[in-house]
């Protein structure tokens, strides 16, 4: 059985996702945190929202919920867990953990492995919105934890 060239083009996509999140964190790691550049990745992924305007990318609202819901709640666990900002003399910087590789090629699996399932019962275009809406749960709920982290380290550092 062939497969489909939709569905090789999505999992070469997932693949080459993953390996520039990866590359994307090691750069991370090595320059100063500031809040700037905690918030700027959510807000400009927020910007993904308007592909609900186009029909087919429409999902029901309780799915949509629940994909958020899932994203913040069981997928951000593993990033909060191995992500964490330390303080280095008047910087903050984001401490490395091998896990968080780990992390990310799991989930890209469980993308990939769920994504064949959703392809059967939804459209490619349904199953991209659900899995936008999870992703940004996920980096919401990250970067929302990391903001705080990042503020508490500034505060003590600024007894003012």
């Amino acid at each position: 059985m062939a497969i489909p060239p939709v569905n090789i083009l999505s999992l070469v996509s997932s693949v080459a996702g993953a390996i520039a999140v990866m590359i994307w964190r090691v750069r991370e790691s090595r320059t100063a945190v500031t809040a700037r550049k905690i918030v700027i990745p959510p807000l400009g992924m927020a910007t993904g929202f308007c592909m609900f305007f186009a029909t087919p990318f429409r999902v029901p609202w309780l799915w949509a919920l629940a994909a958020f819901l899932l994203g913040a709640i069981a997928l951000a666990y593993p990033l909060l867990r191995t992500s964490r900002l330390v303080r280095e003399g008047d910087t903050v910087m984001a401490q490395r953990s091998h896990a968080f590789f780990a992390v990310i090629i799991v989930l890209a699996g469980i993308r990939v492995g769920a994504r064949g399932y959703l392809d059967t019962v939804l459209t490619v275009q349904q199953t991209a919105g659900l899995f936008f809406i999870l992703a940004f749960g996920m980096i919401l709920r990250w970067r929302t934890s990391m903001f705080l982290q990042y503020r508490a380290l500034i505060a003590t550092a600024d007894p003012s």
